[in-house]
């Protein structure tokens, strides 16, 4: 088997700590990133493994994470998996809306800035997506990326969600003859942490015990992540598809054309050229 070099963002918590915890359990290389200092230790430590820091609402911690992430000799696999549900429309010191920065512009940033050494160690990039893309991004505005309209937390997140299977799909066009294998996934809905800032609604969804919900385990979800991450790219997988479990899942929201795709990209790039 060849062992891989994985980095997994957002994995002080659920999905990524329960994948990096079964990645590292096959032997592969597991690079813990997380915002919270404890808990990313605490997880790291766990597995005996290096770690970083980085709070997506400062660009400039990311751009920070992916001058240390450029130390490593390759990276077989980033999995963009931070994200989260804000409760309020809330602008950051960079400017742009929380939702969008945290759950997009972050992870575009840092694939962006890693975009060298990706290429080089022909890397798959994983999007954690989620079902929001579908339940609630259905409307998206790509004019209206702050979430200027009539904001509600689940449709800034759906909205989210699926900015980044767009954003899989133009990096694996842009980039896909360089080397990278762009794909994506939605890990259904986990009984983790995730949501704890946002909404009653919210909470309650994610943090109900299964036997009242359909709620899964972030072990059981996590293979799908870990799945991913081992896969071979057009034989166990895709590239720029979206998967629910071993199955592509089917997209509302019409871009046959890959236009909006392009646009969100161009628009990225506009918002974080200061830092490329």
């Amino acid at each position: 088997m060849k062992f891989k070099t994985i980095v997994i963002t957002g994995a002080s918590d659920g999905i990524g700590a329960a994948a990096a915890r079964q990645l590292k359990a096959l032997g592969h290389r597991v690079i813990i990133v997380g915002r919270s200092p404890e808990k990313t230790e605490r997880v790291a430590k766990e597995l005996d493994a290096p770690y970083h820091l980085a709070d997506y609402s400062r660009l400039s911690d990311v751009v920070r994470l992916a001058s240390e992430l450029c130390q490593y000799p390759k990276i077989d696999v980033l999995a963009n998996n931070a994200g989260g549900v804000q409760n309020e429309r809330v602008i950051t010191e960079d400017g742009f809306e929380r939702t969008f920065q945290i759950n997009v512009l972050g992870g575009f940033l840092l694939t962006n800035l890693l975009l060298p050494k990706l290429c080089e160690s022909r890397a798959t990039v994983i999007q954690t997506s989620s079902i929001a893309a579908n339940l609630f991004g259905s409307d998206f505005d790509v004019q209206d990326l702050q979430n200027e309209k009539n904001y509600k937390p689940f449709n800034a997140y759906g909205a989210g969600k699926l900015e980044d299977i767009l954003f899989t799909r133009e990096l694996q066009r842009r980039f896909g003859e360089k080397g990278i294998c762009a794909v994506a996934f939605e890990p259904g809905v986990v009984r983790t942490n995730f949501a704890s800032e946002s909404t009653p609604f919210a909470k309650f969804l994610y943090h109900t015990p299964v036997k009242y919900l359909f709620t899964i385990s972030p072990d059981k979800s996590a293979r799908r992540l870990t799945a991913l991450a081992l896969g071979t790219p057009g034989k166990d997988f895709l590239p720029k598809e979206v998967y629910s479990g071993k199955k592509t899942m089917k997209l509302k929201f019409r871009d046959p054309d890959g236009t909006i795709s392009k646009t969100l990209w161009d628009s990225c790039l506009e918002m974080t050229g200061k830092y490329l």
